[in-house]
């Protein structure tokens, strides 16, 4: 049976952001796991703020039909996102919005068709001792209104900033503990909803 294909997505691209640290951190216990992993760097997929109107005008932009192409492909989504004020990022969302769009063109890799029936799991991030547990529960709601299977694992980290050494991986036995299962559950699930 061919490996569970998985996106890693960081809700930042910010160049020192601490999602993404976080999300190359998730690599390994996801192959570990037995996934065949796809880092997405959102700054790759270059997007404006979505208007309907300038869907309509110029369509898709190229980043996203991109993007939509690579979450087609895989069997689930792996998000870690910072935490914005106590909520998902902008970039995230509008990434999110912009691929729930259909593509004219590509009807079965685009819009809700991305999202359907895949796998899903969140990771919080956040300097602050909470770990960004806020924002799990509105990206977990968004994936899941998406049509996306959301696992009950969760982990949120904190003090994000000091939790991957320099190996890559997270410091703390337990945080690494809690990664790896989360990272079995979502493989495990993404296997079985796989059609």
């Amino acid at each position: 049976m061919n490996s569970p294909r998985i996106v890693v997505m960081a809700g930042s691209s910010r160049r020192e952001a601490l999602s993404r640290k976080v999300a190359a951190a998730c690599i390994a216990p996801l192959a570990a796991a037995g996934a065949d992993v796809d880092l997405v760097e959102l700054a790759d997929h270059p997007a404006p703020l979505y208007n309907g109107d300038l869907e309509v005008e110029s369509g898709l932009p190229e980043g996203i039909v991109s993007l939509q192409q690579r979450l087609a492909a895989a069997d689930g989504l792996l998000v870690v996102n910072p935490e914005y004020n106590g909520s998902i990022t902008p970039l995230l969302k509008n990434a999110l919005d912009w691929c729930s769009r259909p593509n004219p063109a590509d009807r079965a890799r685009s819009g809700g068709a991305v999202y359907a029936g895949r796998a899903a799991a969140v990771v919080g991030t956040s300097p602050g001792a909470l770990g960004g547990m806020r924002v799990l529960f509105h990206v977990r709601d968004i994936l899941g209104y998406l049509g996306m299977q959301v696992i009950p694992q969760q982990l949120a980290i904190g003090k994000a900033g000091e939790a991957v050494g320099d190996d890559g991986c997270l410091r703390d036995p337990a945080q690494r503990e809690a990664l790896d299962k989360l990272a079995q559950a979502l493989v495990d699930t993404a296997r079985r909803l796989r059609r």
